[in-house]
């Protein structure tokens, strides 16, 4: 697994050996959610536009965008709202300003209730039509602004000029006054337009009519994150959490999984593989305590990360290679002597598998079983027995453990003779007809083990 590449297939396995587990962690995520959006009152947003009237470049929108969430803006909003504890300070968090499509910049207010938020957002864009207004009147040149103001004067001053011309003149008597009196009310309008023009290109004079486009609306939902986000979030939040951290375990496993590693943690040669038929869950030596009940009931009783099992031939075949495993033991033995058949405890398949490579080997040779402890492990002193067998899983230990078992085994005097590694598969159902006899099985467990034909 540590090898391997991260494959749908291992996440479907963990979806499925692991749901009830992933199925807990996800409430409690909906749970911490929830408590999150209890802390976290919800929120509500809404927005109020100003309209910019005149040519605006980029940059000097996003400066007035800027303006409208200055310090003096909302220091002037929150003293015309004058809420209770509340200062310009805090406000500014809640205030934002961004700058739209055509001259326009929307300020958005965000309170705890949906009257507040409102209210917030139309007094802000009062008071930033209001300072942008004097902003532009302060700023402005005043020899620019003398120009403009003196040649009304004069336009003034024309206009009651042409007044008197035209009263002067023959009212109406004569061709040469009607035609004076039109031309002098000709230039008359023309000087007005011309004034009009000059007011409206007047960029100081457009640019301070800035205008509220109306109140804000007010909102009608939570501002995210609302309580339900918050809910879904946890929940996804620590499904994901808890399916990377067993893709991370499996990632960072030093479980032996191959026989030729096996071998070589225990420094002993390989007599072979045997089969063991896995057990329905109701059938399973069930440890007791609270502790193990509510692993039990998560489903982490049972490991993950190993394969699925793999369908086996019946019983006969599955004897056929235990009787092949005594044969090469004999074979490897100078005289017929008794055994330690040494399991790691914990492990149910080498358990089993050991039980029954004690019943096919009979009294040759005496095979006695005994488990030992990973953690702290002791294998009898020798007695009577002289050697042992290791008997174990795959995937389920690591080197320095297997290590472990093989020094306490020299430390009792008990030289490993070999390892028989246990695989659990699927049973099938047993052969009623053309089953061979115990004598034949035998021979040909024998005859496989002479020709070196593989377990």
């Amino acid at each position: 697994m540590s090898d391997d590449t991260i494959r749908l297939v291992t996440i479907g396995r963990i979806l499925r050996r692991r749901r009830r587990f992933l199925a807990v962690l996800a409430l409690v995520g909906a749970l911490v959610g929830y408590g999150a959006s209890v802390v976290f009152p919800p929120r509500y947003t809404t927005s109020a536009s100003v309209l910019l009237p005149g040519q605006w470049e980029e940059r000097e929108l996003l400066t007035q965008a800027e303006i409208a969430t200055s310090s003096v803006v909302v220091d002037r909003a929150a003293a015309a709202l004058d809420w209770p504890g509340v200062s310009g300070r805090e406000l500014q968090d809640q205030v934002s300003a961004t700058a739209a499509d055509g001259n326009i910049i929307k300020i958005s207010g965000t309170a705890d209730t949906p009257e507040r938020a409102q209210r917030l957002s139309d007094q802000v864009a009062q008071q930033f039509v209001t300072f942008a207004a004097r902003l532009a009147g302060d700023t402005a040149d005043p020899e620019s602004a003398a120009g403009p103001e003196a040649l009304r004067r004069k336009v003034e001053q024309t206009n009651r000029r042409i007044t008197d011309l035209a009263e002067a003149a023959d009212p109406g008597r004569t061709v040469e006054s009607v035609q004076a009196r039109t031309e002098l009310e000709k230039l008359r309008t023309a000087l007005q337009e011309a004034m009009k023009k000059l007011d409206e290109a007047d960029p100081a004079s457009n640019k301070a009519n800035m205008v509220v486009m109306g109140p804000a609306a007010r909102p009608t939902g939570e501002a995210a994150p609302t309580r339900v986000q918050l809910i879904v979030a946890g929940a996804l939040l620590f499904f994901l959490l808890a399916v990377i951290g067993h893709l991370t375990a499996a990632r960072m496993s030093r479980r032996l999984r191959t026989e030729p590693e096996i071998a070589a943690a225990l420094g002993s040669a390989l007599l072979g593989t045997v089969d063991v038929p896995g057990e329905p869950a109701a059938h399973r030596p069930k440890e007791l305590g609270s502790r193990a009940r509510i692993r039990r009931l998560l489903g982490l009783d049972t490991r993950w990360d190993l394969p699925n099992p793999q369908t086996s031939g019946d019983e006969a075949e599955r004897r056929i290679r235990y009787r092949r495993v005594c044969g090469r033991l004999r074979d490897q033995l100078p005289a017929p002597r008794r055994l330690l058949v040494v399991v790691p405890d914990g492990d149910e398949t080498a358990r089993r598998a050991a039980g029954q490579l004690v019943v096919e080997a009979g009294s040759d040779p005496l095979l006695r079983v005994v488990d030992v402890s990973v953690s702290r492990p002791l294998v009898p002193d020798r007695d009577t027995e002289s050697g042992a067998l290791v008997v174990l899983s795959a995937g389920s230990w690591t080197a320095g453990e297997l290590a472990g078992i093989a020094e306490a085994c020299a430390d009792a005097g008990h030289e490993v003779v070999g390892i028989v590694v246990a695989g659990t598969v699927r049973a099938r159902p047993t052969r009623s007809a053309d089953r061979p006899s115990d004598e034949a099985t035998l021979a040909l467990a024998v005859r496989g083990h002479a020709t070196g034909g593989s377990v």
